[in-house]
């Protein structure tokens, strides 16, 4: 009885890691999946988020078995770089450091064109869409980018004495699956809500600025990245999810002082 109980408190500990940690993936997921048509935005979130959820499980599969060869150097910068720069760099940092550069290009293109458009309404400049097939790759790549964290977070939790066994490797892979089925249910929900609140869309790319931020700064941690001797550390979770909730409170507040102007405008 007690296995049991402690294989349910595991698993449930995973769903919630899988859900808090997907929170980012979902946003990207959401504002990347507007570059396709309307009619194909749902089915696009669908099927990206189902064929990542699959992959999570392979790659699952590939970090357990391979864990020491996604942490083994696959080069560092010479030692003559020492006074300026110095790193060694594994193919986790690798994967983490792209795929922070990538978001914060993908978040700092979407500010920019908000910024470029003079009609919200009419959308003045046109949004250039982009193909189902193309979308669904960005989000799938992006998708296993962050699985990194969670897989590895998750492989600690269950580890003993660093071996898996056959019944955490079981509670992962369900932990994956619920979390993604949490992800499609979801996908379309946040959709909504950002097509209906315009502005929390701006709201939405500065957290994904920070989650790129975030991501650069674990990746150049892994990679023991230095810049004239002073090292780059990973911003921590706690960090994170101040920073955002800062970010919530103050839009919170910014519009809600905007409707009182507003009225009181309206009733001078």
């Amino acid at each position: 009885m007690e296995n049991l109980l402690e294989i349910l408190l595991t698993l449930g500990l995973l769903i919630l890691l899988q859900a808090v940690l997907g929170f980012d993936n979902l946003l990207y997921i959401s504002l990347e999946s507007k570059r396709a048509t309307e009619a194909d935005q749902s089915r696009v979130r669908k099927w990206g988020i189902g064929i990542a959820v699959g992959l999570r499980i392979v790659l699952l599969f590939a970090l357990v078995k391979m864990i020491a060869s996604f942490q083994s150097t696959w080069f560092a910068f010479p030692e003559s770089w020492g006074r300026v720069t110095a790193g060694s760099f594994n193919l986790h940092s690798l994967v983490v450091l792209l795929g922070g550069g990538f978001i914060i290009y993908t978040a700092m293109k979407e500010i920019f064109h908000m910024l470029a458009v003079d009609n919200l309404g009419e959308e003045g400049v046109e949004r250039k869409t982009s193909t189902s097939k193309s979308v669904i790759a960005k989000i799938v790549l992006m998708n296993l980018v962050f699985s990194f964290d969670s897989i590895l977070s998750a492989i600690a939790l269950t580890s003993v004495d660093g071996k898996i066994s056959t019944t955490s490797l079981w509670i992962m892979m369900i932990a994956v699956l619920t979390g993604g089925a949490l992800m499609i249910w979801l996908a379309d929900r946040v959709s909504e809500f950002l097509q209906r609140n315009r502005m929390y869309e701006v709201l939405g790319l500065f957290i994904l600025f920070v989650v790129g931020i975030m991501l650069l700064s674990e990746g150049g941690h892994l990679a023991k990245l230095s810049f004239f001797g002073h090292e780059i550390h990973a911003m921590s979770k706690a960090t994170f999810y101040f920073v955002i909730t800062v970010l919530v409170l103050t839009e919170i507040v910014q519009s809600r002082y905007k409707k009182k102007l507003l009225k009181r405008r309206q009733s001078t």
